[in-house]
């Protein structure tokens, strides 16, 4: 399997590259920096520059062509401000969903953020924009169902914790966190789960492994 993730120098997208390397899955990732390509290549990824703030939808089915999946695991970051979480979480998800359609890659999935919501608020400018950005890029990714073989998965709070194999996901998990280890799990889980299609997941710490929880979603 060939999977291109977006922000491929990111926390989780190094992690989600190591084991799909790991189990001999190509992996490419996708980033901003030349600087980061020796990151990528030391989990085993294909770097590929390409800034998605910048670049044409045809320019980006380029790099697609050719893939099983495509995960869009980008994002503005702490410190950035408003305007970036607009063109990075919401029009580079909707730019890298364009191109896996105009590529004819299915497999699409997409890290957004647990209370994701268009019409959302914060407790401040840049977190209601962030948490707004996340939930038109979910909808956006929704209106695709004969496009795409989407799957939007929303973790709740991100650590650094070691993963413990262990996750509640289900459309409604109530609050909690999960470490990014664990959504790198679920999401090479996700991957090989095409009956998770269509479903919009949220992802917390829980007490059943990776391959059962991603097993019982795509039961319907």
């Amino acid at each position: 399997m060939r999977t291109v993730i977006a922000g491929g120098h990111g926390q989780i997208a190094l992690r989600l590259e190591r084991l799909l390397a790991g189990r001999g899955d190509e992996a490419v990732g996708l980033i901003r920096n030349p600087a980061q390509a020796d990151d990528v290549r030391a989990v085993g990824a294909e770097p590929v520059v390409l800034d998605l703030e910048a670049a044409s939808v045809d320019e980006v089915a380029s790099v697609l062509r050719g893939a099983d999946a495509a995960v869009f695991a980008a994002g503005a970051g702490p410190g950035s401000g408003a305007e970036r979480k607009i063109t990075v979480d919401r029009d580079a998800a909707v730019l890298l969903a364009d191109a896996a359609e105009l590529a004819a890659v299915r497999r699409f999935l997409i890290v957004s953020s647990r209370g994701a919501d268009a019409d959302a608020t914060g407790p401040d400018e840049v977190y209601t924009a962030y948490r707004r950005a996340k939930g038109a890029a979910d909808d956006a990714i929704r209106a695709r169902s004969a496009g795409l073989d989407w799957t939007i998965l929303r973790p709740g709070a991100l650590t650094d914790a070691a993963g413990t194999g262990r996750v509640d996901l289900a459309p409604d998990t109530g609050r909690g966190s999960v470490p990014r280890e664990d959504v790198a799990a679920v999401l090479v889980a996700l991957l090989d789960a095409p009956g998770t299609a269509g479903l919009v997941l949220e992802l917390v710490s829980g007490d059943i492994t990776v391959d059962e929880a991603v097993q019982r979603a795509g039961v319907r």
